[in-house]
């Protein structure tokens, strides 16, 4: 999501503690040495953000969880949406999962029924498939969304979704 992407000034925020590589061999026996670090980043360690007007409809919070770090181009956050939240259509360049951890929720292909989303669901949005995801009208929802970044960019915004549309 470009949301995660423009997050991306908050992971100077990142509240991290390094563990010696060699320490982290030693609890994983046959685990490659000198590899680097881990880093973990805290829970509570940088701000919540709101998701943008120009991509989101309604009350949205955006928690990064975790920003894209080379080689990897994997991305991650937790996004909230309130009742009657959702995104605008948009679609990814490596496609996106989301993984619902809380409330009831609903997404939508381009042409397609709009679908529910539980926790526990994982939903698998293929490249460059348009699409949206939110809250259900009277039910919150909470996602993990993992993207991945092509060029810095995780996602293609377009038009908001219509309250017909969301309705539907």
């Amino acid at each position: 999501m470009k949301l995660l992407a423009s997050l991306a000034m908050t992971t100077s925020l990142l509240a991290t503690a390094a563990i010696p590589a060699d320490a982290a061999a030693q609890a994983q026996p046959g685990a490659p040495q000198d590899q680097g670090s881990l880093r973990i980043s805290r829970a509570g360690s940088q701000p919540s953000a709101r998701g943008p007007a120009d991509y989101f409809t309604g009350r949205v919070r955006v928690d990064m969880l975790f920003p894209a770090t080379a080689p990897s181009r994997m991305t991650g956050g937790s996004v909230t949406f309130e009742p009657g939240a959702r995104s605008a259509w948009h679609t990814h360049p490596v496609g996106q999962v989301l993984v619902v951890t809380a409330g009831a929720g609903w997404v939508q292909r381009e042409g397609g029924p709009v679908e529910e989303m539980r926790p526990g669901d994982v939903v698998w949005i293929p490249p460059g498939v348009k699409h949206w995801h939110g809250a259900a009208a009277t039910t919150g929802v909470t996602h993990i969304a993992l993207t991945e970044q092509v060029d810095g960019q995780v996602a293609t915004w377009m038009e908001k979704v219509s309250d017909e549309q969301y309705r539907r």
